[in-house]
């Protein structure tokens, strides 16, 4: 029983890494399941034993992707006590990350229209999202009441950042510009 896990274990881990690679290269909407079924060997049925569809491929996709987004945010800010620096700490480590071609088309480009809003919210809330909101609120910043408000705002300014430094021709440049501005943002926090 044990080498079966193991094998379906390894199975999956392959066609996430594959997927993943056709996700963020082809976006969702040009990444078929005949060029998943293709590249990994599977047959249909037995792509469709691991996951159900393209949507529930995509879908775990996206988990690893922030799960391992989460990892290295938290790495950031590890064994910075101040409330107000780890904040900007980890922004910055999003920021990083997020220029990632990776991480933007699975994260921010795919993720909100083929799971819907609230869904990829809700994903978000259990990972950068939610490490934001607890981070804000650990400042002390902002009123309890307009933590959520805030932080919705605060998302969205740095996820515009994101795009923006990754449509720019000096990337250099346009990161250390946003950088700046983040840090202005964040400096009352």
């Amino acid at each position: 029983m044990n080498l079966k896990a193991e094998r379906g274990a390894a199975t999956r881990d392959k066609v996430l890494a594959i997927a993943t690679r056709l996700f963020a290269e082809r976006g969702y909407d040009d990444t078929s399941i005949e060029t998943v079924l293709q590249e990994t060997g599977l047959s249909r049925g037995a792509l469709y034993h691991h996951y159900a569809g393209k949507d529930v491929l995509f879908e775990a996709v996206l988990e690893a992707t922030e799960s391992a987004v989460q990892v290295k945010i938290m790495e950031a800010v590890r064994g910075i006590t101040d409330p107000a620096a780890s904040l900007r700490a980890g922004v910055l480590a999003w920021l990083r990350l997020a220029g990632d071609p990776v991480i933007k088309q699975i994260v921010l480009i795919d993720a909100p229209a083929v799971l819907g809003w609230e869904r990829w919210r809700a994903m978000e809330e259990r990972y950068s999202f939610g490490m934001l909101k607890s981070a804000l609120k650990a400042t002390k910043a902002v009123p309890a009441e307009f933590l959520d408000l805030h932080a919705h705002m605060l998302l969205a300014a740095i996820n515009e950042s994101v795009l923006l430094v990754a449509r720019r021709g000096d990337h250099a440049a346009a990161e250390a510009a946003v950088e700046e501005f983040l840090r202005r943002l964040l400096h009352s926090t």
